[in-house]
């Protein structure tokens, strides 16, 4: 039996004890040589479904088929962390040192039987796959790509526990990479690296040869990376399948651009053939009710004999009943075809209505603003309206500086200047409840005025997870509550400190559109590959309020634009 060279998930469905179900009918395979990104909203599924196929989970039904050897990251290596990371690496290439032994191993019994055609045999068959595997270039492979994961500098002697959890998780990428294996399943694999660490990856799926299925949030990897996207929102249907509306696992050809373009065609659709429904029922209906007077609106003639009034009686109520009839069997074929209701769009409407202070000088001004050991000497100016996206590596005090602004830290060096009418708020990178027995809506009824829209109404969450206490809401779920906190009132200045960390990535592209047409001043810091790119696309279209940012460990921060691009 030839071993499938293909990840394939045919009719797969999974609950968890006391009936939630996570997953539904989940059909769609990944071939050999594809690199295909799994997406979806918070609570979607994407880990359940990464258990399933890696068989630390059994589904309820349907069919899994995965070739002999796939290789999965870890979220924490198994072993003990006194081991050194040498640990790690000689058993992911064990199999390959093996080969070498083997190797070994027939050369010396054939000096000994010169004349075993079966030594002979085998020898060969070893010295072939030690050319095939690259065996040979073992010690150079593991060199290459250690420092491509930027692990060059943590020597193999280190035990896992004294490293940082995110070297521990290179690591475990590493392990991967270099073990001989036919398919690779990644879950978050641009976790804790950095810009060449993750162009690294990109090459090295795109010459692996098994197929590969990558769960992200990454959207620049999934842009460069795949070729293909599934996607687990339920709210998408099948191509075509809008009876099919709580099947989950569409799949989109080609990369994350094209998922977009095609997702919001697919939706459009749905939504047009949806309302031209609806329009056909309300004739419908009209139509099976039509009286004999609707369709002969015309006042009996006294002059006509009774005998005339009854045939032009019978005439109408004939007609009139032939066509409720036909109404009411197009109304039954309608019911039993339905195409139903698209689901509510679970985004951000848009940021409230608002008008920039106009104040006549800049919104900030810093001169040789410093924080010892947290942010190097920095001068700038932003003005009213202005969007500024302020990038740099960790440690280069890209938090420290909002922090500052919003006055959160008061202990620096330097000038800082802004208007005293200027209103800010600041979005955290990472939400510190400490009430979280209360439900969300209990939270963004307490953090905003009457009469504001509430988390359904702006598009953040369903009124099933707004009623869930904040304890049983994901990280994504809660951060969806900060964000409607902040934009339900805007400020003149809004800091938003890495903002599209845990969000799904249809909310985070909703969110970057909203802030486009906010008439306030952005300032905004973000790791995120993707909203930097369009961030320069945005300064390469001329848009007159985009400004970057770059801070540095090593050199003053500096205001640039398109000199710097």
């Amino acid at each position: 039996m030839v071993a499938p060279l293909h990840i394939g998930l045919d009719g797969i469905s999974f609950s968890y004890p006391g009936g939630n179900r996570v997953l539904t009918d989940i059909s769609f395979a990944v071939p050999s040589g594809s690199v295909t990104g799994l997406i979806g909203e918070n609570g979607a599924g994407k880990s359940t479904l990464l258990g399933i196929i890696s068989g630390e989970l059994t589904p309820d039904v349907g069919t899994l088929i995965t070739p002999p050897v796939t290789g999965f990251i870890a979220q924490e290596t198994s072993l003990p962390f006194t081991e050194p990371a040498s640990t790690l690496i000689d058993a992911a290439v064990n199999e390959f040192r093996q080969i070498e032994t083997d190797i070994a191993t027939y050369s010396e019994k054939m000096a000994e039987e010169p004349e075993n055609q079966k030594l002979a045999e085998a020898f060969d068959r070893a010295l072939a796959r030690a050319e095939n595997s690259g065996v040979w270039e073992l010690d150079a492979r593991i060199a290459t790509v250690l420092a491509g994961l930027d692990l060059a500098n943590v020597p193999l002697e280190t035990p896992l526990g004294e490293m940082s959890g995110g070297q521990r998780r290179r690591f475990a990428l590493a392990t991967l990479l270099l073990r001989p294996v036919d398919a690779m399943v990644l879950d978050e694999p641009t976790n804790h690296l950095d810009d060449e660490a993750v162009d690294f990856l990109i090459g090295e799926l795109e010459a692996f040869k098994g197929p590969v299925l990558a769960a992200s949030h990454d959207r620049y990897f999934l842009d460069s990376a795949c070729d293909g996207i599934v996607d687990l929102d339920p709210g998408l249907g099948a191509e075509g399948g809008y009876g099919e509306a709580t099947r989950q696992g569409a799949r989109f050809t080609g990369a994350f651009t094209d998922y977009l373009k095609a997702r919001e065609d697919r939706r459009r659709r749905w939504e047009t053939d949806y309302a031209a429904q609806e329009h056909e029922r309300v004739r419908l209906e009209k139509a099976a009710e039509q009286t004999a007077e609707d369709v002969f609106n015309s006042q009996e003639n006294k002059t006509e004999t009774r005998a005339a009034a009854k045939f032009y009686a019978d005439r109408a109520a004939k007609t009139v009943g032939s066509r409720r009839r036909a109404a009411e069997q197009r109304l039954d074929s309608l019911e039993r075809s339905a195409i139903p209701a698209p689901p509510q769009r679970l985004r951000f409407t848009g940021v409230p209505p608002h008008t920039a202070t106009s104040i006549g000088v800049p919104a900030v001004t810093a001169v040789n603003l410093r924080v010892p050991d947290r942010l190097m000497p920095l001068s700038l100016k932003v003005q009213p309206g202005q969007h500024l996206l302020v990038e740099g590596p960790n440690g280069s005090g890209k938090s420290t500086l909002l922090k500052i602004i919003d006055g959160t830290i008061t202990d620096y060096e330097g000038e800082l200047l802004i208007p005293e009418e200027l209103t800010i708020a600041r979005l955290e990178q990472d939400d510190a409840w400490h009430d979280l027995e209360a439900t969300a809506a209990e939270i963004f009824e307490s953090h905003t005025p009457d009469g504001t829209p509430d988390l359904v109404e702006m598009g953040l969450m369903t009124p099933e997870q707004a009623v869930k206490k904040l304890a049983d809401l994901s990280l994504g779920q809660r951060r969806r509550v900060s964000l409607g906190i902040i934009l339900a009132s805007p400020p003149d200045l809004l800091l938003l400190d890495e903002p599209t960390n845990h969000l799904s990535l249809v909310l985070a592209e909703e969110l970057e559109h909203a802030l486009l047409d906010f008439a306030g001043t952005v300032i905004i810091t973000s790791h995120d590959r993707w909203v930097r790119r369009q961030w320069r696309r945005r300064i390469e279209q001329n848009d007159p309020r985009a400004r970057i940012l770059t801070l540095s460990t090593m050199w003053t921060g500096e205001l640039w634009r398109e000199d710097r691009l």
